[in-house]
C-alpha cells in the first residue's frame, strides 16, 4: 500500500475501534493488520497527530475564537477545507475515548461450581473453572494475562510477534500458540500441556530457573521463599482437564490438591482436621454432582471420614479405612 493508502486506513481504524459497536472480528482483524511493521508504523504516525491536536484543542479552540470573522472571498474556500480538517480531526478526538490509546482491560470471573468459555480478540480461547478470576489486557506487541485465583485452560491463537504472557503468583507463563492448563489455588501453581510448548518463568525480580514444557508434561510449584523444589512430572491433559466436563480425575496426587480443588466447586467448604493428611496419595474418580455425595465417595479413595458440621465437612483420618 502506498504510504498514504496506509495513513488513509491507519485513520479510519482510529476512527472504528472508538465505535460501540465493534466486535471481536473486527479487533482481530486490526490486530493482523496492525502487525505488519508498515501498517503500524502508520497507525503510530496517526495516533501521535492524533495525541498532539487533543493535547493542543484547548489552545486551538481559544485561539480560533479570538480570530476575526473571515471575509468571504476565493480565500473562503481554503479556510472552509482547513476548517473541514479541524472538524474532522476534533470529531475523531471526541470520539475516541483514551482508552483506544491505551489496551483495554477486560476482567473475567466465574463463580464456585461455575465454568465460562470466553472467546479472546486475538481468536485465543479461555475455559474457566469455578472460583477463578481472570484480567486480559491485549496489546499491540504482547497479550498479557492475570490469574491471581482459581484454574482454566488456554487455547492460544499462534502470533509470534505477540506472546502469550499470564502473571500467576511469582511465575510467569509464556506461549506463543498451545493448549495448556494452568491451575494457581493458593500457593500452589500448576502447569499441564496438552499441545504446543510452554515456558514457565519466575516474574520480574524473582530468582529461579526458567522451565520449557512439552505435551504431556506437569509443572508443579509451591510459591514462597521456603518452598520445596518445583516437581516436574508426566500427565494426562485429558485427566487434568477432566473438571470441563463435571467431574474430577486424580492419578497418585495428595490429597490437600483435591480439598482444594472441591472447594473451587463448593461454597461449603471441605477441610482436614490434621494438616499432615493433605500428603495422603488419592487415585480415583470424583463425579462433581452433590457436595455429600462427593465427600463421601472421597472417604473411599482414601483412609478418612468425612464429617458433616455446620460449617462443611471435615476429613478425617480413619487408620481402619481400606480405600
Amino acid at each position: 500500500m502506498p504510504d498514504d493508502a496506509r495513513r488513509g486506513a491507519a485513520a479510519d481504524w482510529l476512527a472504528r475501534l472508538s465505535a460501540a459497536d465493534l466486535d471481536a472480528s473486527e479487533a482481530a482483524a486490526f490486530d493482523a493488520w496492525v502487525s505488519q511493521p508498515a501498517n503500524g508504523a502508520a497507525y503510530d504516525a496517526v495516533l501521535s497527530v492524533a495525541l498532539e491536536l487533543q493535547a493542543a484543542a484547548p489552545k486551538l479552540i481559544e485561539e480560533l475564537n479570538e480570530l476575526p470573522a473571515p471575509r468571504r472571498s476565493n480565500a473562503s474556500r481554503a479556510w472552509l477545507a482547513l476548517g473541514g480538517v479541524a472538524a474532522a480531526a476534533a470529531l475523531a478526538i471526541g470520539l475516541t475515548p483514551l482508552s483506544v490509546f491505551a489496551p483495554e482491560t477486560q476482567t473475567f470471573a466465574t463463580a464456585k461450581g461455575e465454568r465460562k468459555a470466553v472467546t479472546l480478540a486475538d481468536g485465543s480461547t479461555v475455559e474457566l473453572n469455578g472460583g477463578s478470576r481472570l484480567s486480559v489486557t491485549l496489546a499491540r506487541h504482547e497479550r498479557r494475562l492475570s490469574l491471581p485465583q482459581g484454574e482454566a485452560i488456554f487455547d492460544v491463537t499462534p502470533d509470534k510477534s505477540r506472546p502469550f504472557l499470564i502473571a500467576v503468583g511469582d511465575r510467569t507463563v509464556r506461549v506463543v500458540g498451545t493448549r495448556f492448563d494452568v491451575r494457581h489455588l493458593g500457593d500452589d501453581l500448576s502447569v499441564t500441556v496438552e499441545r504446543g510448548v510452554v515456558e514457565v518463568r519466575p516474574a520480574d525480580g524473582v530468582k529461579g530457573r526458567i522451565w520449557r514444557l512439552h505435551p504431556g508434561e506437569r509443572l508443579d510449584v509451591v510459591e514462597g521463599p521456603a518452598a520445596p523444589a518445583p516437581q516436574l512430572s508426566v500427565a494426562d491433559p485429558q485427566a487434568v482437564e477432566s473438571w470441563r466436563t463435571g467431574k474430577l480425575i486424580y492419578r497418585d496426587r495428595p490429597l490437600g490438591e483435591v480439598v482444594a480443588d472441591l472447594n473451587q466447586q463448593f461454597a461449603r467448604p471441605v477441610v482436614l482436621e490434621d494438616p499432615a493428611l493433605a500428603r495422603t496419595r488419592v487415585s480415583g474418580v470424583l463425579i462433581l454432582d452433590n457436595e455429600e455425595a462427593v465427600t463421601r465417595r472421597l472417604a473411599l479413595l482414601a483412609p478418612i471420614k468425612a464429617l458433616p458440621s455446620p460449617e462443611g465437612f471435615t476429613l478425617r483420618s480413619d487408620p481402619a479405612a481400606k480405600p
